[in-house]
């Protein structure tokens, strides 16, 4: 089976950030590759090459930290966007994620689903978090 993962990238927080994630979505710790630990890489550097939170036999997030001498704008132009099992799933998620990040839109019922909201987290990730479907959309 095929699988889509969204990939980040960061500036120098990826393993604050990853951190974060596994708690909210309670996927146990990340798996962290340092760019230092990755043979012939160059860099001694404890910044990430590569993480992912997930189960082993399917990631749902993958990041790094851009290369030490990379700069770039994290996330500049995507989202992520979350279905949650439940109406209270979606609604604790929306809340952590928009813990020091801004609101975008606040998570409100909409026509296709009874909450939906955006959110840009502290660590500059965009999110889309939606309940379930209504059973009339």
């Amino acid at each position: 089976m095929a699988l889509t993962t969204p990939y980040l990238h960061f500036m120098g927080n990826c393993a604050e950030a990853l951190a974060f994630y596994a708690e909210i979505f309670g996927t146990g710790p990340a798996d962290l590759m340092r760019y230092r630990d990755a043979p012939d890489s160059g860099f001694d550097s404890d910044l990430i090459m590569h993480g992912q939170i997930g189960t082993p036999t399917a990631p749902i997030l993958m990041a790094s930290d851009f290369p030490p001498h990379m700069t770039g704008e994290p996330q500049a132009g995507s989202a992520v966007m979350h279905s949650a099992e439940t109406l209270a799933q979606a609604e604790t998620i929306f809340t952590a994620l928009s813990a020091g990040g801004t609101v975008t839109m606040a998570f409100a019922p909409m026509f296709w689903t009874a909450g939906f909201g955006m959110v840009k987290d502290r660590f500059g990730t965009h999110w889309y978090i939606s309940a379930p479907m209504s059973p009339s959309a």
